[in-house]
């Protein structure tokens, strides 16, 4: 998430010119190296999207086209930079907006490499080898190359036309094309906006406790029934009815006698 640069180098085909391959270069073949650069090209891509989830080191952000990308295993070292802070991803919020840049340089070069090769002839194998004498007294077998040529004194030949004795000298150059690829990373972001606040004039929802309505009074039990009934009266009364009832029966009786007699 930090800036990070890398670095690709890629081969091409290489070009030889007069060369000599040696079957064992020592001291007595001087090599010189040289490189040239091209024009170089620089290329922007930007990508923006917004903090989903941060489950320790793995990171989801949806991306402006609505596409959700899973960043697993984000080193500790990865910086955001957020309104001036360098943050980590565990200081990485939801609703956080983050924008990655990725800067892609793109450099030709060539490498040139010139190795070279005086002695004398000591054996010739033509086409395919010569053995030389070098300035040390050391003796070299070279391979030839198809086409090879040699310069002796001041004019060209080729390995048919080598003697032994003879001085001569061999260059070697090589030319090797490479692209360079250097990128760099930066990643930025902003704190998810605040809350919107209400407007002046809408009313605002005030919550009012109104306390529970008393439980009603439990009924007074009602009294025992007395099991027996107080002494309020006594039986005088009871007597004199009886009384009257007698009389009056009597009375009837004897009026029902009299009118059968009549």
């Amino acid at each position: 998430m930090n800036s990070t640069r890398r670095t690709y180098a890629f081969s091409l085909t290489a070009a030889v010119i007069l060369s000599l391959i040696s079957v064992a270069v020592n001291a007595q073949v001087k090599t010189q190296a040289s490189v040239s650069h091209g024009q170089a090209t620089t290329e922007t891509q930007v990508e923006r999207g917004e903090v989903v989830s941060v489950n320790g080191n793995d990171l989801v952000v949806k991306m402006e086209d609505g596409s959700l990308r899973h960043f697993a295993n984000i080193p500790e070292s990865a910086r955001v930079t957020v309104d001036g802070q360098e943050l980590g991803v565990h200081d990485l919020k939801p609703g956080m907006k983050l924008q990655r840049t990725i800067t892609t340089t793109t450099a030709p070069r060539t490498i040139t490499t010139v190795q070279t090769v005086t002695g004398t002839v000591w054996q010739v194998s033509a086409p395919n080898f010569v053995t030389l004498k070098l300035e040390d007294g050391s003796t070299q077998r070279f391979k030839i190359p198809q086409g090879q040529k040699f310069t002796i004194d001041g004019r060209q030949t080729d390995a048919f036309g080598l003697r032994q004795g003879m001085k001569v000298s061999a260059t070697k150059v090589v030319e090797v094309p490479e692209t360079v690829v250097e990128q760099q990373r930066k990643v930025t972001g902003t704190m998810p906006p605040p809350p919107t606040p209400p407007a002046p004039d809408q009313p605002i929802l005030v919550a009012v406790l109104v306390p529970p309505a008393p439980a009603p009074a439990a009924a007074p039990a009602a009294s025992e029934q007395p099991k027996t009934l107080p002494q309020t009266g006594s039986s005088i009364p009871l007597l004199g009815l009886l009384g009257a009832l007698a009389l009056a029966a009597g009375l009837t009786l004897r009026a029902a006698r009299l009118i059968r007699k009549a």
